[in-house]
Formats: structure tokens, sequence, C-alpha cells
């Protein structure tokens, strides 16, 4: 097993670059949002296409924004999970 902190320090892990594998049902789901956002933009003038698309982007910064605070959380949790595993593991220890 590789050290992860090692592997984040030399740029090894890279979180926010993760490839998570997708199930058949996530691409099946993925290209229905694609063809109904194709749908979309072909029905609505040059402005409103610029604009929904706009939009899209600005939904993914958002999603960015809620990831980082998910993976801090959750990173934050295990680690005072370990806190408290460490704490038990002392008092049984000695």
């Amino acid at each position: 097993m590789k050290n992860v902190l090692h592997g984040l320090f030399n740029g090894k892990i890279i979180p926010w670059e993760r490839q998570s594998p997708r199930s058949a049902e996530q691409l099946e789901i993925l290209k229905k949002v694609e063809i109904e956002e194709r749908y979309f933009i072909q029905k609505m003038s040059l402005d409103d296409s610029s604009r929904f698309e706009e939009l899209s982007a600005l939904h993914l910064q958002l999603i960015a924004f809620e990831e980082d605070d998910i993976f801090s959380y959750g990173f934050t949790m295990g680690m005072l999970l370990m806190m408290n595993v460490m704490a038990e593991a002392e008092t049984i220890c000695n």
C-alpha cells in the first residue's frame, strides 16, 4: 500500500482530478441530460442559448465549491474518528 501523505505531497494523488467510474445507470442519465440540453438549446434564440450555457457553467462552479466543502468535511470527520480510535486504543493498551 502506498503512503497517501507522500502521494498527496508529490502530486501523485490529486483529489480534485479523480475520475470516478460511472455505472451504466449514471451513463444513461448523463446521455438523457445531454439530449434534453440539446433540445432546449435548439429551441432557444442565440442570446437565450448563450445565457443557458453561462447558467450551466455557474451550476458547475457551485458544484465544485460544494464538492470541496464535502471533501473537507469528510476528511475532518475521518481525522476526528481516527483521533477517537487512537484514544480508545491507548486506553485498551494501558
